[in-house]
């Protein structure tokens, strides 16, 4: 069930069960952030996904740094058994993801709904609290072009109130204009709502994405199976099935390990960042490396191999109060950091430095917390200069509680093994891993 009976109840979506998908061996940040963020409960784990139940609202749930994808749940069963049942019968009991539980269904899109017409009245409520602000900017540009006239001529009274009149009428249809351009930028929002808000339903369309993995992706494509559930929904619900631009999209998992049924609370996916113009590292990978790294009010920050400088606009993003400094020696990686801090609004909050990372410009021991995703993969190599890019880390940040984290790649297992650290003793600190994720997973966790 998508919903937890009983509990407080804080808005529409209290009880609503989600869950997110997330990188490799992200799960454990994604569950704390989960705990902390939405004060989220019953939060549990499977690879590449978190489940967890929240009152938040969508304001909230839209914060969450360390998730991939968010959805709201439907429903989370068993795998199917493909290896001793025939293809028809494996058929039929996909059906039956519909067709057995529809108040499931029904409950999980009376949520969505909910959290929807929430978001939407926020909407409204703040454009109303900005109406008032407009038309006083409105009014003072009434009385400056009084002054001006008076200054310039001298009128009848009457033609100077009747001149007064025409303004504010003109200044109320201006004000009548912008509330119909507001508005006809909600109407997606508000045809979704409509048509979840009527009684059968009949107005909703909806599609169907799929994804298969292990013994069952071998015995169905993810359209066979999408297809399977499309019809199911249709003969159940009414839905209208729409691959352009539906209402709804519902969202099945089916691996040998779970089935997984869910609703995508946003089009676009948490991961891909608003404020980044150009993609380096990704930007749940950055912020997780952040977060182990213990950031502190006033701290000083390097990433002495910033690149785009992803993981500084993570990090400026959560701890504002901050002093950051990127450095590298590529003109194209600093052009594309400069044009990301512009986007993003950070330029006064990260400083760029072209300079080498095994020359520092920086006085020893001024550096708080080094960030940096080291580039021992197959693009960049950085062979004997490692020992060197040691040394001047070393030189430049506190001897101690100075804090490192990095990501790197030995040579052993190219673009696979990676190493993360939280440095609480002095640099070097060091040791390789079969996976980025898994070693994050030891440092948050351990």
């Amino acid at each position: 069930m998508a919903a937890v009976p009983g509990g407080r109840r804080s808005g529409p979506a209290a009880g609503a069960r989600f869950f997110c998908t997330a990188g490799r061996g992200l799960e454990p940040f994604l569950m704390r952030e989960v705990r902390s963020r939405l004060a989220a409960t019953q939060v549990e784990y499977i690879s590449g996904k978190v489940f967890f139940t929240t009152c938040s609202d969508l304001n909230m749930l839209k914060k969450l740094k360390s998730a991939e994808r968010l959805f709201l749940l439907i429903k989370k069963q068993l795998p199917f058994n493909v290896s001793s049942v025939s293809k028809g019968k494996i058929l039929n009991e996909m059906q039956r993801l519909t067709n057995d539980d529809p108040e499931s269904w029904l409950n999980a899109i009376s949520i969505w709904k909910n959290l929807l017409e929430l978001d939407a009245k926020k909407v409204k409520l703040s454009q109303k609290n900005a109406n008032p602000l407009k038309r006083k900017v409105g009014e003072n540009d009434i009385i400056a072009k009084k002054l001006k006239t008076e200054q310039m001529q001298e009128i009848q009274e009457n033609k100077e109130c009747q001149l007064e009149k025409q303004i504010e009428e003109e200044t109320l249809e201006q004000g009548n204009f912008t509330t119909k351009r507001d508005k006809s930028q909600e109407e997606l929002q508000n045809d979704v709502v409509e048509a979840v808000g009527t009684h059968n339903q009949n107005d909703l369309t909806f599609r169907v994405s799929c994804r298969c993995s292990g013994a069952i992706a071998r015995t169905f494509t993810a359209q066979e199976v999408g297809r399977v559930i499309g019809i199911a929904l249709t003969k159940q619900f009414g839905w209208k099935a729409d691959l352009r631009n539906p209402n709804l999209e519902i969202f099945i998992h089916l691996s040998d390990i779970y089935s997984v049924v869910g609703i995508p609370v946003f089009r676009v996916p948490l991961a891909s960042r608003a404020y980044i113009k150009t993609a380096g590292l990704r930007s749940t990978i950055a912020w997780a490396m952040a977060s182990l790294a213990e950031i502190k009010a006033g701290a000083v920050v390097l990433d002495p191999m910033c690149g785009l400088g992803t993981i500084l606009l993570e990090a400026a993003k959560e701890w504002p109060d901050v002093y950051y400094v990127g450095a590298d020696v590529s003109d194209s990686q600093l052009l594309g950091a400069c044009d990301n801090l512009k986007a993003a609004g950070l330029k006064d909050k990260i400083e760029l430095l072209k300079v080498s990372v095994i020359e520092l410009p920086l006085p020893s021991e001024s550096v708080d917390i080094i960030i940096s995703d080291i580039p021992f993969g197959k693009k960049f190599k950085l062979g004997k200069d490692i020992k060197h890019i040691i040394q001047e880390m070393e030189r430049s940040s506190h001897p101690f509680p100075g804090h490192f984290c990095g990501l790197a790649y030995p040579p052993a297992v190219l673009g696979t093994g990676a190493l993360a650290v939280n440095r609480t003793e002095p640099l070097p600190t060091w040791g390789w891993h079969s996976s980025v994720g898994r070693q994050i997973m030891n440092e948050s966790t351990g």
